[in-house]
């Protein structure tokens, strides 16, 4: 072993080696958490703030931001979390906009994340929202599944680069029938966090 080889033995540790890689943030320690309204910053914290931007959408509408959060300082942020390989340890996800005991608002989400400035928008996913909640439409708790058989996977998306601090997840929404008078919405998607 000659006095590079030792060298580059030594830096490997530090530098990630000449032409290997740095320590990135995917060593941070990840825990699993779900965002749902009261997550969301300040002009989209509170179900009559996104309601009032549902409920604007007409039938047809154009894809409408509904929702987002704002990555704090020193975390990092990705839609989904575990694995489809184990999937009761993934994570699951429910949506419902409705008029409480008349009809359901039927739309797709989109999921987002986006850099502080907007200037880059990726989409994570798009779904039909009819797959997000159940089919009683008495209140939002009816509509709200239980059971993970009936719910949408969204494992961990790590064909994204984490959302690093200032930049967002983001809601879009898109109307294809508009509910009677709607009333009710929540949701509860799965993130992964490290910090």
């Amino acid at each position: 072993m000659g006095l590079l080889d030792n060298v580059l033995g030594l830096a490997s540790p530090l530098l990630g080696g000449l032409g290997g890689q740095a320590q990135t943030s995917e060593t941070q320690m990840p825990y699993k958490a779900h965002v749902g309204i009261t997550d969301g910053d300040a002009a989209y914290d509170t179900m009559a703030e996104v309601l009032a931007i549902v409920g604007a959408l007409a039938a047809g509408s154009v894809w409408t931001k509904i929702w987002e959060k704002t990555v704090p300082a020193q975390q990092t942020l990705r839609w989904g979390f575990g694995s489809p390989a184990y999937p009761h340890n993934q994570g699951y996800m429910w949506f419902c906009v409705l008029d409480t005991n008349v009809d359901f608002e039927v739309g797709v989400l989109r999921l987002t994340q986006a850099k502080s400035r907007e200037t880059v928008i990726k989409t994570v996913m798009e779904v039909d929202d009819t797959r997000l909640h159940g089919a009683t439409v008495t209140t939002l708790a009816t509509a709200t599944p239980t059971n993970i058989n009936e719910m949408m996977a969204l494992p961990e998306k790590i064909e994204f680069p984490q959302v690093g601090e200032d930049s967002m997840l983001q809601l879009w929404y898109r109307c294809v029938t508009a509910a009677t008078a709607e009333d009710n919405l929540g949701f509860s998607i799965p993130i992964t966090v490290r910090q």
